[in-house]
């Protein structure tokens, strides 16, 4: 089906959409690196590259792609945090957009490869994999538009069709597997369709929204369920249709992201979805929005443009790498890896510390439960006074938060972690240890400390199940949540030898 449309002013937009998310994605881990991965942080980055040098040999660059093998000191993470926070602006201002996109892509691999538990979530991968094909995507030319004037423009070329599809595919991958996630993968709560009745509550960071969402009629979730459905699996292969068809897609699934934004924190998870929809738009329909003389200036300097000589030689190779690990993975993730070729399963394992092609599949499984960990620190072992998150349920009064496309890390960790009844990750002890030593870096990233004058003696973590309290409770008593005591998660845990702890 030929599509003689042109995509000069959905290029510009989607660059600049991008540059923002970036720009949140960066300046996100930047308040938080030093607490995170820092020398005295909760999981210091040069002690996994050390490990991985042990254990590794010379294949460490490889399995861990990053450039703080060349420095991992608290200065440089924070240049490669802070530079990306630059890089953005610049890919928002149109100033050197391919160099920019370039440094961006190394920049933030090089931070998850060494972020170690507090990264791997889907939103990194995904931020990886669109700012690596927007680098084919982006103009040639120094200054894009609007600072482009007619002898900038001879340096432009149109964008490439090709990756535009590439895109499409990304976007299709990651909402029709997270609607595949739900139907094929055995949840039976998304089978019954009450599987929203628990969500709002259970998800790492409700918003207020989220709050009342969760009170609204059983048979509204239900409805709602077939909504997402119908989103999901309905909206992502009409993108293949005609050119109408395409929109509705586009249409269909950014209002579902929408949705789930404003009931939940999911990062910049949902506005890159967003982004990823730009690509289905063509410059017909976005001229309706634009101002005339931007959207004259954009598709100018594409018109006067000539093709971009040596895109022959790279585009085919990249397409065919791109959609065959793809298409493997969600052949992996629904069929199992064994029916994949040995050769296709050794590129998967090739290419995957580079995070750059994944497999997507969003919620899954749904958490019907929503468990707390608390942390309680003791200069007695008797008078026990808790530590309070920045943003996750802490104090029953507090309402919960608007944080995205923020991420605390560590409060999404502790979400986690909070689903075992026991600690089981080393990383939780390395907090506590941080925090019973008094680590200014990783207090900062807590919202309440107790023992503002030095750390206590004893920290121990107890764990509570969380519930929304109903309307008529939040009215008369101004509690958005409510809590039960579900035991000892971790016992108390001290730095001081020769103190034998009595509990009682």
């Amino acid at each position: 089906m030929r599509d003689d449309s042109t995509y000069y002013i959905t290029r510009w937009l989607f660059l600049r959409l991008l540059g923002f998310i970036y720009l949140f994605a960066f300046a996100s881990f930047l308040t938080q690196t030093d607490g995170l991965i820092g020398q005295h942080g909760v999981c210091p980055a040069s002690e996994l590259l050390a490990d991985a040098a042990k254990s590794q040999g010379m294949e460490r660059y490889w399995m861990l792609p990053t450039l703080a093998w060349y420095d991992s000191s608290n200065a440089f993470l924070e240049f490669l945090s802070g530079g990306g926070v630059v890089l953005s602006l610049l890919l928002i201002l149109g100033i050197g957009t391919t160099p920019a996109l370039v440094l961006l892509w190394l920049f933030w691999l090089s931070i998850v490869s060494v972020a170690d538990v507090f990264s791997g979530f889907q939103s990194d991968g995904l931020l990886l994999e669109t700012g690596f094909l927007a680098i084919f995507l982006a103009p040639a030319q120094l200054l894009a538009p609007p600072w482009t004037g007619p002898a900038w423009a001879t340096r432009d070329a149109a964008p490439s069709k090709v990756v535009l599809w590439l895109l499409r595919w990304e976007v299709f991958r990651l909402i029709f597997g997270s609607g595949l996630a739900k139907l094929l993968g055995g949840d039976p709560y998304w089978g019954d369709l009450t599987a929203l009745t628990y969500h709002y509550e259970t998800q790492p960071l409700p918003t207020p929204l989220g709050w009342y969402a969760h009170h609204l009629p059983r048979w509204f979730h239900k409805l709602s369920v077939i909504g997402t459905y119908v989103s999901e699996l309905i909206g992502p292969p009409l993108m293949f249709g005609p050119r109408k068809c395409r929109l509705f897609s586009a249409a269909l699934m950014a209002f579902l992201q929408v949705l789930i934004e404003l009931t939940g924190n999911l990062t910049f998870l949902n506005l890159l979805a967003i982004t990823l929809c730009i690509p289905l738009l063509d410059d017909q329909i976005l001229r309706r929005i634009f101002p005339k003389k931007l959207a004259d200036t954009i598709t100018t300097s594409g018109q006067r443009a000539a093709p971009l000589r040596f895109e022959k030689f790279w585009i085919v190779p990249l397409a065919t790498v791109v959609i065959v690990v793809s298409s493997a993975q969600m052949t992996a993730m629904f069929l199992g890896s064994q029916m994949l070729p040995r050769p296709v399963r050794t590129l998967l394992a090739v290419l995957s510390p580079f995070r750059t092609i994944n497999p997507y599949g969003v919620f899954g499984v749904m958490t019907t439960e929503r468990f707390e960990l608390v942390l309680e620190g003791s200069q007695d072992g008797k008078t026990w006074l808790e530590y309070e998150f920045k943003y996750e349920p802490g104090p029953l009064n507090r309402p919960p938060p608007w944080v995205a496309p923020h991420q605390p890390r560590l409060d999404w960790r502790f979400w986690f972690a909070g689903m075992d009844a026991r600690v089981n990750e080393q990383w939780v002890v390395n907090f506590v240890v941080r925090l019973l030593e008094g680590s200014p870096d990783v207090i900062r990233l807590l919202g309440k400390n107790p023992f503002p004058n030095g750390p206590p003696r004893y920290i121990r973590i107890v764990r509570y199940q969380y519930y929304f309290t109903d309307m008529e409770t939040q009215r008369k008593t101004g509690k958005w949540w409510r809590r039960e005591f579900r035991g000892e998660y971790m016992p108390p845990l001290t730095l001081r030898s020769g103190d034998d702890f009595d509990p009682s």
